[in-house]
């Protein structure tokens, strides 16, 4: 199984090339520094340095060619200002879905925010951030030609993973480690009955396989 995921060498995107690599799977990371390749070697994962802020649909699409998965996991990042909200968080989504698409990549899953919505409202950058992702997430939900997991974690921490989590459609806010949320997108990618699902998490008292299952319907 291949796995093809945007935004390579993010925090989240370096602890699920981890998870990956270690279950057998063949997965690449798209990265914007060359410079950012030995990490990803480290983890057994291949770098692909690719710009999604100025690449086209078809190049992109020719790097996801008999991929099993798509993930989502880019962003622009703490410091970045409004441009790179709707040129990363929003466009490079879209980007990379129609990218998907146009290569025939059905499973997508996208690393999305809780509280992300494409009617926040607000003119600080975090309220463009949200506004971003939340149109990036309706875009991708009206792909019939994916099939789509949106997960919105909660406030994201560095503590160490628990893998107890709280996984529903609606949470409530609340803390969550960057190590579970790559836990549970591992589950989720593979786990295709979670397609059509847009879900929130947090730190919970579920253990991360069994929350995943319960709203797979399992």
């Amino acid at each position: 199984m291949r796995i093809v995921i945007a935004g390579g060498h993010g925090q989240i995107a370096l602890r699920l090339e981890r998870l990956l690599a270690l279950r057998g799977y063949e997965v690449a990371g798209i990265i914007r520094k060359a410079e950012q390749g030995n990490d990803l070697r480290e983890l057994g994962t291949e770098p692909v340095l690719l710009d999604l802020e100025s690449a086209s649909v078809e190049e992109v699409a020719a790097y996801l060619q008999g991929a099993d998965a798509a993930v989502f996991a880019a962003g622009a990042g703490p410091g970045s200002g409004t441009t790179r909200k709707e040129t990363v968080d929003k466009g490079a989504a879209v980007l990379f879905a129609d990218a998907a698409v146009r290569a025939g990549v059905r499973r997508f899953v996208v690393v999305s925010s809780m509280g992300a919505d494409p009617a926040h409202q607000g003119d600080e950058v975090f309220d463009v951030y949200l506004r971003a992702k939340g149109e990036a997430d309706a875009y991708v939900r009206g792909l019939d030609a994916l099939d789509w997991t949106i997960l919105r974690p909660g406030s994201l921490t560095d503590d160490a993973g628990t893998g107890l989590v709280r996984l529903e459609a609606h949470t409530g806010r609340g803390p969550v480690p960057r190590d579970d949320v790559a836990a549970v997108l591992v589950e989720l990618v593979e786990t295709r009955a979670t397609a059509g699902l847009t879900l929130e998490l947090i730190s919970g008292s579920t253990p991360v396989t069994v929350a995943v299952k319960s709203v797979a319907g399992n």
